[in-house]
């Protein structure tokens, strides 16, 4: 079954913007200025000769808006977007009915794409290179093979995880890029831009306050953008202040640092139950009553990247910053371990 949804490049003038803040094109993104370059030389060329642009695979950590890019893409070629996942793709046959419903100048975004199935990916190869599209007919000795051809179109690939994509489908990408976490002055200026949206009155301490917690990625900043805005209408003025920001962050249990309550539960037992470490992933996950998974794929990413956790050869490992974070003082042994800590 497929997951296909054919959007115009000009989103309506009367889109609710509580629930899309996304920047619509390449002149309203914000960060990722390399990129942005880039993109935009790939554009232009491509708008200059009257073509569709060569296919783009965007990587990175979840919420850095490989998704907007997407919309931004079709947007600046002046073409229809057709979104579906990876996952969506069951069969080969799915994917050929997106292929064969494409237009000239489309661009086809296919998010998580690195978890493809096999079969379906071999379908995409023919469909990339030479926009043309195998499928066989029939079984057994009366099977044939027919090839369609394809209108050029553009590819937009997203990923979490670039490892996991072959090299026979990332060779077939003619551009790829990875985003970056974004500076706390980046995320403010997003979550003012957001704040215009969505008529929340934001000041320079509380964009601040909240770029501060947000990880790096202006998905967690939005999402506490509006919490705070929940905050500051319903127990304060209306207006987000830096005060405002974090009495309505300690409500919602996220400290200055980012950590949420799962992030501070994994740290405290991991330095107050097992002495700062090494201990093993699933016994630490039993002690936050998690599933393993959750601990590795959700929590531990961003713990390593603040330098509270590492993961050693025998285990997890409090670093000294963690010490520090839960205001506790390092027991003797943990000293040795502050080669983690860098």
């Amino acid at each position: 079954m497929t997951d296909e949804l054919v959007v115009p490049a000009q989103a309506p003038a009367d889109v609710d913007l509580d629930v899309s803040l996304r920047p619509r094109h390449l002149s309203e993104f914000v960060g990722q200025e390399r990129l942005k370059e880039q993109l935009s030389l790939l554009l232009d060329g491509a708008r200059r000769r009257g073509g569709s642009a060569d296919h783009i695979l965007l990587s990175g950590p979840p919420g850095l808006g490989k998704t907007s890019l997407a919309g931004i893409v079709a947007a600046e070629l002046d073409a229809d977007l057709r979104t579906t996942s990876g996952p969506a793709l069951e069969r080969p046959g799915d994917l050929a009915a997106i292929l064969t419903n494409v237009e000239a100048g489309d661009v086809l975004f296919v998010d998580e794409i690195h978890r493809l199935p096999r079969a379906v990916e071999e379908i995409l190869y023919p469909a990339m290179e030479d926009f043309r599209l195998d499928i066989v007919v029939g079984k057994g000795p009366g099977a044939r093979a027919i090839r369609l051809p394809l209108p050029p179109f553009t590819l937009v690939g997203a990923t979490t995880r670039t490892g996991l994509i072959t090299s026979p489908l990332r060779d077939r990408f003619g551009f790829a890029a990875r985003l970056d976490l974004y500076a706390p002055a980046e995320l403010a200026r997003i979550l003012r831009r957001s704040a215009q949206l969505l008529g929340v009155t934001l000041d320079g301490d509380g964009a601040d306050e909240v770029a501060g917690r947000s990880r790096g990625t202006p998905r967690i900043a939005n999402r506490l953008l509006k919490r705070v805005r929940d905050y500051a209408e319903v127990r304060a003025d209306g207006t987000v202040d830096g005060a405002v920001a974090r009495a309505a962050l300690a409500l919602f249990e996220v400290d200055e640092r980012g950590l949420d309550k799962l992030d501070r539960r994994v740290v405290d037992a991991l330095c107050r139950l097992f002495g700062g470490g090494p201990v093993g992933l699933s016994t630490l996950a039993v002690a936050v009553g998690e599933e393993p998974d959750t601990v590795e794929d959700v929590v531990e990413p961003f713990l390593i990247r603040a330098g509270l956790l590492a993961r050693t050869p025998r285990g997890r490992v409090a670093t000294d910053a963690a010490w520090r974070h839960l205001g506790l003082v390092a027991p003797a042994p943990a000293a040795a371990q502050r080669l983690f800590s860098s």
